[in-house]
């Protein structure tokens, strides 16, 4: 299908207003630009987070100035074409369903980019198209789903999305022989690792790491300031954890899972709402994720420094010969101070 000027550059409008939404959380983070029969933006909007309206409403209501939605036609919205990231919800949960908002104000076409791929919330297309709605899909579909990529993860398996994070010497080392490991990276990669922990739902971290460094887990600024978005602390492991550990001081509390089946805790972290992991707990909980084939995201600290020694960080993956490497695609390196950061994915992962 061959989309307008006009149109194009109301989804890419669209996908800059979703940016402002919060990353973490339950729901996805979606833009909405409503245009007029010339193309020209009328009114434009964004979610904000659990409980708030979602974007399409959002964006209606600027047209409606503050009148009923539900007022049809009349409402100021009639003939106008609703420019949206993601399929207008179909379901009702906190607030109501975006399609039927679309459908009341009168709306007379939809564009979108990608399907919504939730049980509950799908449908909103077809719906729209019962009431008489022009719908279009898949408008900068690849760039929207790059977008969205760790919420429809997410939402496709059933689990979180994995991010694996690790520091490393350039020879693979993430401490030296005697156990020791700070500093192996300097200020500038450190305070990008805490900007990661705070824009994810869930920090997990092996029992035995916790065991080991006591580590604090919260995401803070350079200045040392707690910052306003912190992850939920998750240990993994069978083991309790000392009741003296930094941990308990968490903002957030502390979760344990009692267990080390990975699956287990994957899917009962999704139920709890959980969209977003961020895995930083050890090379022996790293190499677990990794083994089982559970990480969609990559970033991995390389300082210029040589340790040798045996302490790799990753361990054991079960590959015997090169044919069963787990093959990477980079998609970015950035230098932080004198260190980098190599943003990768498994090779083949959407």
């Amino acid at each position: 299908m061959i989309y307008t000027e006009q149109l194009e550059g109301a989804m890419r409008r669209a996908l800059r207003l979703a940016a402002n939404g919060p990353a973490t959380g339950v729901n996805p983070q979606v833009g909405c630009v409503l245009l007029n029969a010339d193309g020209a933006i009328v009114a434009e909007g964004w979610h904000r987070g659990s409980g708030t309206p979602h974007a399409e409403v959002d964006a209606l209501s600027k047209v409606t100035q503050g009148s009923n939605i539900g007022a049809g036609s009349n409402s100021g919205a009639g003939g106008l074409t609703a420019v949206v990231t993601l399929e207008p919800c179909n379901h009702t949960g906190r607030t109501g369903p975006c399609a039927l908002a679309l459908i009341e104000a009168g709306v007379s076409r939809v564009v979108y980019a990608v399907n919504d791929p939730g049980d509950a919330s799908a449908g909103g297309a077809q719906r729209l198209r019962e009431a008489g709605v022009e719908v279009e899909a898949g408008l900068l579909a690849s760039e929207a789903e790059e977008f969205l990529r760790p919420w429809l993860t997410s939402l496709r398996l059933g689990r979180p999305f994995i991010t694996v994070k690790w520091a490393s010497t350039l020879d693979g080392r993430a401490a030296a022989p005697d156990g020791s490991s700070q500093w192996i990276t300097g200020a500038a990669a450190r305070q990008r690792v805490h900007e990661q922990r705070a824009a994810s739902d869930a920090i997990l971290v092996g029992t035995g790491t916790v065991i080991a460094d006591d580590p604090s887990m919260t995401a803070r600024s350079d200045g040392g300031d707690l910052l306003p978005e912190q992850p939920l602390p998750v240990v993994i492991g069978e083991r309790a954890i000392p009741g003296t550990a930094k941990l308990w001081d968490h903002p957030r509390g502390v979760l344990e899972s009692g267990t080390r089946d990975l699956d287990a805790v994957l899917a009962w972290l999704f139920e709890q709402g959980i969209r977003r992991a961020f895995v930083e707990g050890g090379p022996t909980l790293a190499s677990a994720f990794i083994a089982a084939g559970l990480v969609d995201e990559y970033l991995i600290y390389i300082a210029p420094m040589l340790l040798g020694g045996p302490r790799l960080a990753i361990t054991d993956l079960g590959i015997g010969t090169i044919a069963d490497a787990r093959r990477l695609d980079i998609t970015g390196i950035e230098r932080l101070g004198g260190d980098l950061l190599v943003t990768a994915r498994p090779t083949g992962s959407s």
